[in-house]
């Protein structure tokens, strides 16, 4: 059974760092692009930042030059680095596995103003 536990979330003041984990089991994901989604309230869930197996990134025009994806094959882990957060990004963020439709349970970042 495939299982991504994302952890890392919290509460944390505008301009502050926050550094998602998703560990990943059930399966080994190395061949496969993984993902960050986030959904805040009142809105649709938008993807964040995507990786591909060889490293190439994509992000979604609010966060360039402030949140970094990252991959570790080796612990089947993907990462994501939250750096100058903004009240904005408040939001339950998920892990994905988007080729496969896999999701995490999500976790709450809360930025304060």
């Amino acid at each position: 059974q495939v299982q991504l536990v994302e952890s890392g979330g919290g509460l944390v003041q505008a301009g502050g760092s926050l550094r998602l984990s998703c560990a990943a089991s059930g399966r080994i994901f190395r061949l496969d692009a993984m993902a960050w989604y986030r959904q805040a309230p009142g809105k649709q869930r938008e993807l964040v930042a995507r990786i591909s197996p060889g490293g190439s990134t994509i992000y979604v025009d609010s966060v360039k030059g402030r949140f970094t994806i990252s991959r570790d094959n080796a612990k089947n882990t993907v990462y994501l680095q939250m750096n100058s957060l903004k009240p904005e990004d408040t939001a339950v963020y998920y892990c994905s596995v988007p080729d496969w439709h896999y999701w995490g349970q999500g976790t709450q970042v809360t930025v304060s103003s």
